[in-house]
């Protein structure tokens, strides 16, 4: 690891690491977060009615890799909703692999939980919102100010939502991680938790 990314984000005592713990905990913080991120989107939708909603953007990747629209916008019915469920499959993969980043991450850098992980979901958005989806066209361009962009209301649900989803991985995986090990994270010293 080059030593400016030690310097920046702090090391911890590879003894203390918990990697097994933080993985299980990652699968389980990611699975929740993704949960969560849908109850943001409730009151915050991140998409304008019309043709943004009629393909998202985790439509429109699909779709980029090949997949057909028939099949990227395939539906699953509950409690007489329909339901985009390639949709949901994407969501909660995006969830649970930074889950696991995260989470993992957190066991040898522990600045990565700067605000209890806020940053890293502000950083997060930035990638796949501002860069990454604009680029490969499963979003429009992130500049409001252009016709056809992404929105600042849309810019309002995502920025927000990824801080709250963060938090929420973060809840989970001091919390499960404590409880499992049943030591603190692993840049606190052992003696300092025993008093």
């Amino acid at each position: 690891m080059p030593a400016w990314i030690t310097r920046l984000l702090g090391s911890t005592e590879p003894s203390r690491r918990r990697v097994g713990v933080s993985t299980l905990v990652g699968l389980i913080g990611g699975a929740f977060s993704a949960l969560v991120k849908f109850g943001w989107e409730v009151p915050f939708p991140p998409r304008t009615p019309g043709i943004r909603s009629d393909t998202n953007p985790p439509q429109a990747m699909l779709e980029w890799f090949g997949m057909s629209p028939e099949t990227s916008h395939l539906t699953v019915t509950f409690s007489n909703n329909e339901l985009p469920i390639m949709s949901f499959i994407v969501h909660f993969s995006f969830a649970i692999v930074f889950g696991l980043i995260y989470c993992i991450a957190a066991e040898y850098f522990p600045r990565i939980k700067l605000w209890q992980g806020a940053v890293f979901g502000v950083f997060v958005y930035v990638g796949a919102h501002v860069i990454v989806m604009p680029l490969l066209g499963w979003a429009p361009n992130p500049f409001p100010w252009i016709d056809g962009a992404q929105t600042w209301s849309e810019h309002f649900s995502e920025f927000f939502g990824h801080i709250v989803w963060m938090w929420s991985i973060e809840i989970v995986r001091r919390d499960l991680r404590n409880r499992i090990t049943h030591e603190p994270d692993a840049e606190v010293a052992l003696e300092a938790a025993t008093r």
